[in-house]
């Protein structure tokens, strides 16, 4: 049982109670056992995140006796540096990053027993989709170029969305395609092709990570239990948006039940990739003695727009104990406006008219922000901006590994540790006069041939 007065003397003291509100110490300071912490937006989930952490090493826990299992890189990283700006223990010690990162880190050292070699390589988005094209054309070259047939991208999103809700891709795709004969048996056969490829290559996608991390825990006990034993706190932020893979992960390492999920029930924005909002809302179903913190103090908005969400939150289901009631620290603002428009069209022109209004109140455009959630979602807002001669810049950027030369520059690294990827070889030698891909891949596949006869 922890106890708040039997702090490591290893760390400088922390004055929890000082440094939390009421709701966030309650959290941080809870007893051993599953926990579901149910935060507001703005009210402070990562600072309850990082705080239970710093608590939990306080109380003599290992910091490798930590799993902090974060949505983002970014995130991991923030909450880590914040813990060992608060314990001065270095991030280093500590096991905390996204699934697929903590997936690789634990298939590094134990893959060999499901098939993959250590060097195995991870391919980013645009590389498994070439190699998927490539699983096509060998199953039906003339796939791509059917009008009826579903483009490389719809293929690629349907068997990662199989994937994580742990559904076999045939039946994903008999539930998209169902009046198209044949076709699911042909996606599936296709992917069949494409699990085959990066098998015989040593690569893996993303999803791939999750679903051998799954396999090796479930059919290697041994494996395990090591995690098992290792593991004695498992904390997992935005829990909400956690698929059946991740969710089924999480279950198999905490099978002590030391498992503490933070999340919002009232958001869940990544449906469309396999997010399963059950995993929150039946969180104490699944964990017998489940404490429920509610974390509903709002530190980021205005009292105006709490009461709109409020009343928007109030409108909908909500799980047994779940309900909360955001509350505001800041003082009043303007009341937000709520405008229901038709479509997008009628949408930019409704935006226009306001930034206009704004301009003639005296207002600089370069004060004027418009967000939306996608850039398709700008297209009708560029036109109608351009029509009314507004100059306006579109902020947004490729990120650090996603830019050409850094890719060039990683696969000839990639294909120096695992020879047998055929994307790294062929993204660095196409960069070569007259030399393509379908080059690329037969002067791969000779000096493969030749080096294997020398063996």
């Amino acid at each position: 049982m922890l106890n708040d007065h039997s702090l490591n003397p290893a760390f400088a003291p922390i004055d929890f109670k000082a440094e939390l509100n009421d709701e966030q110490y309650a959290a941080v300071t809870a007893e051993p056992g599953p926990a579901l912490v149910l935060a507001g937006a703005g009210s402070g989930k990562t600072r309850t995140l990082t705080y239970r952490v710093a608590y939990l090493l306080h109380q003599g826990i290992q910091p490798h006796e930590i799993l902090l299992l974060t949505f983002t890189n970014k995130a991991a990283r923030e909450m880590l540096e914040r813990v060992e700006d608060l314990t001065m223990v270095s991030r280093r010690q500590l096991w905390g990053g996204t699934f697929h990162s903590i997936a690789q880190r634990i298939l590094r050292v134990h893959g060999e027993t499901i098939g993959l070699k250590r060097h195995y390589t991870i391919l980013d988005e645009s590389e498994a989709e070439s190699l998927l094209k490539n699983a096509i054309n060998a199953v039906d070259p003339k796939f791509i170029k059917g009008k009826n047939n579903p483009k490389p991208k719809v293929v690629a999103n349907m068997i990662s969305y199989a994937r994580n809700t742990c559904r076999s891709v045939y039946d994903e795709a008999d539930d998209h395609f169902p009046f198209l004969d044949g076709m699911a048996q042909k996606i599936a056969d296709i992917f069949k092709a494409y699990q085959a490829a990066k098998l015989e290559q040593q690569v893996v996608d993303y999803d791939d990570l999750l679903e051998h991390l799954l396999k090796l825990l479930r059919e290697h006990p041994d494996v395990a239990a090591i995690y098992q034993e290792r593991f004695k706190h498992i904390l997992v932020d935005e829990f909400q948006d956690t698929n059946r893979l991740q969710s089924d992960i999480v279950n198999i390492l905490g099978v002590h039940h030391q498992i503490m999920a933070v999340g919002d029930d009232a958001q869940c924005i990544y449906t469309w990739r396999g997010a399963d909002f059950d995993n929150i809302m039946r969180f104490n179903e699944r964990h017998d003695g489940a404490e429920i913190h509610k974390i509903e103090t709002n530190y980021r908005s205005s009292p105006q727009i709490l009461e709109f969400a409020n009343a928007v939150l109030g409108s909908q289901p909500a799980g047994k104990g779940y309900h909360k009631e955001l509350r505001a620290v800041k003082p009043d603002g303007e009341k937000p406006y709520f405008v229901p428009i038709m479509d997008t069209r009628a949408q930019a022109n409704f935006i226009l008219q306001r930034i206009e209004a704004l301009v003639d109140e005296g207002r600089d455009l370069c004060d004027i922000a418009i967000l939306y959630r996608a850039h398709y979602h700008a297209m009708d807002l560029q036109m109608e901006l351009s029509r009314r001669n507004i100059d306006y810049q579109i902020t947004s950027g490729v990120r650090f590994f996603e830019q050409a030369h850094i890719k060039d520059f990683s696969a000839q690294l990639r294909f120096a540790s695992n020879p047998a990827d055929v994307s790294a070889f062929a993204r660095f030698t196409t960069l070569l006069p007259k030399v393509g891909p379908k080059s690329a891949e037969r002067i791969h596949k000779f000096t493969r041939e030749l080096a294997q006869k020398q063996e």
